[in-house]
């Protein structure tokens, strides 16, 4: 290891730091207004909260007037191990002076890699093909399930997100820009949330067979029967950071292999530590056919991946697999080095002592706002519920866009999802780092209680 593995330690006493009179500041609004003249389709995060970055590093982002914030973010899930690790960089520059395209050739840094990758996952996932984006990455996904099985109908559920283009936005929620109608062959189905179920059993409690069963019924009755896969997230990221119940995705793998439909799961947003494994599934011990991977696995540089099992994995000679730019040089060495970043500084294992302190802590915030109703997470990945009320769980979005505003004016930048506060912190935050980020949250959500007239 070549540099200094505190590279990300940051010092509580001079971060967060907050100098100009109003945040953002005047050189942000500035420059922000004279990129909105141009630039159209921002996100909410950006319009609730238009500051103009100018740098980072590790776990720390710092805008264009010298206000330094807390990063709890990680870009939007990306920056899993923080911005501008040395080694990403480094390998990124080194790559980037020798070779920057042969379009799907072998090279060295490819090929290290590709073994590298398949070493790491479980079970045999071995059928590789590199990508640029996580939509290009799903759609292969689809491509390759109907090469597979001959069949073309696919599955996926509500609330779940894969990607803006053609058949991944079929497998998600429509609306009239994006057509008129659903392609033609997808559909959803409910899938088990915890605190808000659809099916419960006689005590009230989520039932996941009946979910289960419900999908055998639609299959009948709404499909041709020529269902290729099912498609979902782990752990919903766009829907707010929600999380199945344990025994959901086992039951889901036995309800695939009886009625041999190849199960995908879509883990470009909770791959690569982001939950404290390589794969999120690996924590419901579940191996999926076919798997993508992105945002956290460049660590920031566009480089995305389908994997494939071994029984399916020739299946991809038959769809025209390669990009322009899947796989480039400076890809792959970002990959690589994000991936021997991760074992040689123990990101898994700090993920996880990561998770042992936010969940409590968590639970410590839920017992003491009304306006909570509900916290999760897993490694670096959580979400806040807020509700007007805990018996009826309406969802308080007003709550949402106050406590994200404050949050960030105390020099915290994280993610919105309208009444779901989302966090994801980058993995290689140390404890005392993630209790100040904390602290600030706490503060905000109790500040906006008191403001909307629930305080205690």
């Amino acid at each position: 290891m070549s540099y200094d593995i505190a590279w990300a330690k940051v010092d509580l006493k001079k971060v967060p730091r907050l100098v100009s009179p109003e945040i953002p500041g005047s050189k942000s609004r500035e420059l922000h207004g004279r990129a909105t003249r141009i630039m159209k389709g921002y996100s909410s995060q950006v319009k609730l909260f238009p500051v103009v970055f100018e740098k980072g590093r590790g776990c720390t982002l710092t805008d264009v007037d010298g206000n330094t914030y807390l990063d709890f973010s990680s870009g939007i899930y990306v920056t899993t191990l923080g911005h501008c690790h040395p080694k990403v960089t480094e390998a990124v520059q080194k790559a980037a002076g020798e070779l920057m395209n042969c379009h799907d050739f072998t090279t060295p840094l490819k090929l290290q890699l590709l073994e590298k990758l398949v070493n790491i996952l479980p079970g045999d996932l071995r059928g590789v093909q590199l990508y640029d984006s996580g939509t290009t990455a799903v759609e292969a996904a689809l491509r390759v399930c109907r090469a597979a099985t001959g069949k073309c109908e696919f599955l996926s559920c509500y609330g779940d997100f894969h990607g803006k283009s053609g058949h991944a936005v079929s497998l998600a929620r429509m609306n009239r820009t994006n057509g008129p109608a659903r392609a033609s062959g997808f559909y959803m189905l409910p899938r088990p949330n915890p605190y808000r179920p659809l099916f419960k059993k006689a005590d009230g409690t989520i039932d996941t067979d009946e979910y289960i069963r419900f999908f055998d019924e639609f299959i009948v009755e709404a499909t041709t029967g020529q269902v290729a896969a099912i498609v979902l997230e782990p752990i919903q990221g766009w829907a707010g950071s929600i999380f199945p119940p344990e025994d959901f995705f086992p039951k889901l793998r036995k309800w695939c292999d009886q009625r041999k439909y190849l199960l995908v799961a879509d883990e470009v947003l909770t791959s690569m530590g982001r939950t404290g494994k390589y794969l999120a599934m690996e924590h419901w011990n579940t191996l999926p056919d076919v798997v993508t991977l992105g945002k956290g696995f460049g660590n920031g540089f566009p480089v995305t991946a389908m994997v494939v099992r071994a029984p399916y994995a020739e299946a991809i000679e038959n769809i025209s697999a390669s990009t322009s730019y899947g796989g480039n040089p400076m890809a792959c060495a970002a990959a690589l080095a994000s991936i021997v970043a991760i074992e040689e500084e123990g990101l898994l294992e700090n993920a996880k002592r990561l998770e042992d302190f936010f969940i409590p802590r968590l639970e410590q915030m839920k017992r003491a706002h009304k306006i909570i109703g509900d916290v999760r997470g897993k490694g670096c990945l959580m979400g806040i519920e807020l509700v007007k009320d805990r018996a009826t769980k309406e969802p308080f979005d007003e709550a949402g866009k106050q406590v994200y505003q404050r949050v960030f004016r105390k020099g915290l930048a994280w993610i919105p999802a309208g009444h779901i506060l989302r966090m994801s912190p980058p993995i290689v935050m140390d404890v005392d780092v993630a209790a100040k980020c904390m602290d600030i949250i706490d503060e905000a959500i109790g500040e906006t209680e008191k403001e909307l007239g629930f305080g205690n």
